[in-house]
């Protein structure tokens, strides 16, 4: 039986289903309905692709937690053999807020999926978060090919990213460990990650970068002119665009997942968003509408 039918249901409801669109509709449609569960029958997830969870974005949700309680339903399916316990789809760090914040119950959704679905949940409901690390990101788009024989075509039509973004990111997974270390831990961005791919050590380059505080520009500089050594000569170089306009593009191509370009015209200038599909302009959309 062919792969692409399930593919494509995934694409077309998993925005419902992951709780990030209004459609309550569908949620309740493959699910048991809302109600509350302990915190202390919820288990997290071993296929979670977020591996690393940022301290100080954590304690900033255990205080939101602490003050107000769980309010977004953490979603769950529940685990074979066991009646009262729930393994985690989409949420892991609501639950881990509210462990430390001392609440003891949260509301759950208790969704009717298979193993695969809510492993394919789970991936692309992180990916689609803002503050997903790179090289999670990358490890989560891996886990899909490797697991579920998706192709970047695919991922990139069921997580409204461009093909590129996807192609890219993938690469990341290439780097040393040291490298990908630093972008976990927030000490360099994926825009020095992918420049430093072009380099023959990008581990030295980026012990550098880091050392130095050097942008994505001047990493990028040093990936086009290898026989520059010092770096002093480096930042002689004088740049098409400036570091900060180039750190800014990085930024939000990687927020956004798609080409991101802006040209400074006088006191004004331009910003350039390329989709390739109507599917990537709508995410645009509900992004920008918070």
């Amino acid at each position: 039986m062919s792969e692409e039918p399930s593919r494509s249901r995934l694409g077309r409801g998993l925005a419902a289903l992951i709780g990030d669109v209004g459609d309550e509709t569908a949620v309740m449609e493959r699910s048991r309905g809302q109600r509350r569960a302990p915190i202390a029958h919820l288990r997290p997830s071993k296929a979670n692709p977020r591996r690393h969870f940022d301290e100080a974005h954590l304690e900033d949700l255990v205080a939101s937690v602490r003050e107000k309680g769980v309010i977004q339903p953490i979603l769950v399916r529940r685990l074979p053999g066991e009646s009262e316990a729930f393994e985690i789809i989409a949420g892991e760090r609501r639950w881990r807020a509210a462990q430390r914040a001392g609440v003891h119950d949260a509301p759950i959704v208790v969704l009717d999926v298979t193993e695969r679905e809510a492993l394919e949940i789970a991936i692309v409901e992180n990916v689609q978060r803002a503050d997903l690390n790179a090289i999670d990101e990358a490890a989560g788009y891996d886990q899909l090919m490797s697991q579920f024989a998706y192709r970047q075509e695919d991922l990139a039509r069921v997580i409204g990213k461009s093909r590129s973004h996807i192609a890219n990111t993938l690469r990341l997974l290439k780097l040393p460990d040291l490298v990908k270390s630093y972008v976990v831990k927030g000490a360099l961005s994926a825009g020095h990650a992918r420049a430093l791919l072009a380099l023959p050590d990008p581990e030295t380059a980026a012990n550098k970068a880091v050392a130095k505080g050097l942008s994505v520009r001047e990493v990028e500089a040093m990936a086009r002119a290898p026989e520059i050594k010092s770096m002093d000569g480096l930042r002689k170089q004088k740049p098409a665009k400036d570091a900060d306009t180039r750190a800014l593009e990085a930024a939000l191509s990687d927020a956004l997942g798609l080409d991101v370009s802006i040209t400074a015209r006088g006191a004004g200038g331009e910003v350039t968003v390329r989709y390739r599909s109507l599917e990537q302009l709508d995410l645009v959309a509900r992004r920008l509408r918070g």
